[in-house]
């Protein structure tokens, strides 16, 4: 009887670990034809980005637009945005078209606004498209170092995003997920589907002026000069005009 029950127990694992493998096997297999119901060949070969820069001198505007064919479930778009050192984002600004416009933009670090190129890191900036998948988001440019040369102008290129997309009704396949906050919130982590086949429109550039430090000389003495005249004046009014 001993070694009956033990057949018998030996059976009853054998068959539970059999049908855990294969559930797994078959939920794997569930979440590969769920990934590819929601985003399918002809959603991806449907998908565009542009990105273009407006305005001019040290402030401007980032305008994106991506745009997909037809789908019958909701879809979420993430633009992740390496900023470089020589421009930057104004978190109080973006708080507030946040509440004015909706923009939703959320930056990885916090960015000294008045700090000059030269003493500046870059950063990435999480930008939530919703509605008609288009943001407007401002960016600023810094000072630079002053140019011994004739150099008047410096260009900052800015690399195109990547673009992230996830869809509540999508269960991604781990070894395709690309981790990013779900919202401008940041307080829970989801799973994005990376688009790396769209066409390469290339960099967009800004132009920024930079000072002439040949002048230095000149502008220190002028400045002096005015603090000085100013002080005179100042001193002349009080001395005719004020009573003591």
């Amino acid at each position: 009887m001993s070694a009956d029950r033990t057949c018998i127990i030996f059976y009853l694992l054998s068959a539970v670990l059999y049908f855990i493998h294969n559930g797994n096997s078959q939920e794997g297999i569930f979440n590969a034809k769920h990934a590819d119901h929601c985003f399918p060949s002809e959603f991806l070969e449907s998908l565009s980005m542009s990105m273009k820069i407006t305005k001019a001198g040290f402030h401007r505007d980032l305008l994106y637009s991506v745009e997909w064919g037809k789908v019958d479930h909701d879809v979420k778009a993430l633009l992740v945005q390496k900023m470089p050192s020589g421009v930057y984002m104004d978190e109080y600004q973006l708080e507030t078209l946040k509440h004015d416009t909706g923009l939703e933009v959320l930056l990885d670090s916090k960015v000294d606004l008045e700090a000059p190129e030269y003493l500046s890191s870059g950063f990435t900036a999480l930008v939530f498209l919703s509605g008609k998948h288009e943001a407007t988001v401002p960016v600023h440019g810094r000072y630079h170092r002053p140019s011994n040369s004739s150099q008047k102008w410096v260009t900052v290129e800015i690399e195109p995003p990547r673009l992230l997309l996830r869809s509540d009704q999508c269960v991604l396949p781990h070894h395709e997920a690309t981790e990013a906050p779900c919202t401008v919130r940041n307080h829970s982590i989801c799973s994005w589907l990376e688009i790396r086949r769209l066409e390469d429109t290339g960099p967009v550039s800004l132009e920024i002026p930079v000072g002439d430090s040949s002048m230095t000389l000149c502008v220190c003495v002028g400045t002096v000069l005015t603090a000085a005249l100013s002080c005179v004046f100042l001193l002349r009014s009080i001395w005719r005009h004020g009573t003591f």
